[in-house]
């Protein structure tokens, strides 16, 4: 198992797509991180040798991954909640950001459904 980026790549899948467990690494970013280091996109990792190795760990540094990345986005999230813009009141709520309808749907974003009783009617 390569380790890039503190994190642990698995050994058995080809290189694009062990790449993409990097948080910040996508499928293209993989294919450009592998020809800036003159690796072969289906040769598996466990057929990288040393050398191969360092070139990719080299050209994945270049970029923001991982801790850095993360803590960028939650400050830019905390940004918005502080400015109070609409999307910001929105992450404070829980609720969808992009215009998504909430009646029925969102339960991702809403969580377990919470049932309201009725108010009961006054008997006579």
């Amino acid at each position: 198992m390569a380790r890039i980026a503190g994190v642990d790549i698995p050994k058995n899948k080809r290189g694009v797509i062990a790449l993409t467990y990097i948080f910040g690494v996508g499928a293209s970013r993989a294919k450009a991180v592998l020809s800036q280091a003159n690796v072969n996109e289906d040769k598996k990792v466990s057929e990288w040798n040393d050398d191969e190795i360092g070139a990719i760990r080299e050209a994945v540094s270049q970029f923001k991954i991982e801790g850095e990345l993360r803590s960028e986005v939650s400050l830019n999230i905390k940004r918005l909640m502080d400015i109070g813009c609409q999307r910001g009141i929105r992450h404070r709520a829980g609720l969808p950001l992009r215009g998504q309808r909430t009646k029925n749907n969102s339960r991702t974003r809403k969580g377990k459904r919470k049932t309201v009783a009725n108010k009961k009617k006054a008997t006579k």
